[in-house]
């Protein structure tokens, strides 16, 4: 993140949802129907038309392969788990590096029962905030909004001088932030989850993969993503090994955990006309459950 700016990436992905919606719905993957309202001038082009989308989208297809598609899965999948999690009786729902994520008000289902805090470095939430006054004439009884850098600041900081309760059952989402984290926030951000959420708990997010980091790897969609990003001011801090995640995550307090790739979501959602469709595969997503305190 470049300083005192909002997030490059935050915008970009919000870009990426609203162009889905200009596809026929046989083809749509996720539905945010406000993403288009959190699109600025830097990606102003996006959702105007499809033909004004489908270039924008052809070029960013040349930067980063796949780049958009896995966007649109990464979403679709972190918001059918939402959706479980609400039937699964959640009482609150904390999304960590929210950017202009939308599901606290596109979820109708949360607002007269779970309390949602949103948790998001300064700058951008700030833009954020003007954002949803905009579309929403003021800001939503429901949501509490928890500026913070997790880089400097632990989490644990900030959301509990904001009313979070450690005795709910709560839901973490964390979208498309890890990456840019350095391993000691993720560790902590961990930490907090694993020590401070009641029965039941869980979290998803998603991650990249160490493979994508290695320098000397052959795959030139790695080395596209990696300069990319760089370019964006906001380069690739953490990832995990393919087959490591649930020994991860199990050693930081958590289990039941299930890990998908890109290319599993790929087989899922990009059916039909969507099978040429192309992801990354560079990264996956993964939820688990807070383990049982003794």
């Amino acid at each position: 993140m470049k300083k005192d700016k909002p997030s490059a990436t935050a915008e970009a992905n919000a870009a990426f949802r609203a162009a889905e919606l200009l596809r026929p719905k046989n083809e749509q993957v996720c539905e945010d129907r406000f993403a288009k309202r959190f699109i600025g001038l830097r990606f102003g082009i996006i959702a105007r038309s499809r033909l004004l989308t489908s270039i924008a989208l052809w070029y960013a297809e040349r930067i980063i392969p796949g780049a958009a598609n896995s966007v649109v899965a990464r979403t679709r999948y972190i918001d059918d788990y939402l959706k479980q999690c609400i039937d699964g009786g959640i009482e609150q729902l904390v999304i960590l590096g929210a950017g202009y994520d939308s599901r606290a008000y596109r979820f109708d289902e949360l607002k007269p029962k779970v309390r949602v805090f949103e948790v998001d470095h300064p700058n951008t939430q700030r833009a954020k905030i003007q954002k949803v006054k905009k579309i929403f004439g003021s800001l939503p009884s429901h949501v509490t909004y928890v500026g913070l850098d997790l880089d400097r600041r632990k989490l644990g900081e900030g959301l509990l001088e904001s009313g979070y309760d450690k005795t709910k059952k709560t839901l973490f989402i964390w979208e498309g932030v890890t990456v840019y984290l350095i391993p000691e926030a993720v560790d902590e951000t961990l930490a907090f989850v694993a020590g401070n959420s009641g029965k039941g708990s869980c979290i998803i997010f998603d991650y990249a993969f160490q493979s994508a980091f290695d320098a000397a790897t052959e795959n030139g969609d790695a080395k596209k993503w990696r300069e990319a990003y760089e370019r964006r001011g906001e380069p690739p801090k953490f990832a995990l090994k393919e087959d490591g995640v649930e020994e991860f995550l199990s050693k930081r307090g958590f289990y039941q955990v299930e890990s998908v790739s890109m290319e599993s979501l790929k087989k899922a959602y990009f059916k039909g006309p969507n099978a040429k469709r192309k992801v990354t595969n560079l990264g996956g997503v993964v939820h688990a459950t807070v383990a049982r305190k003794e």
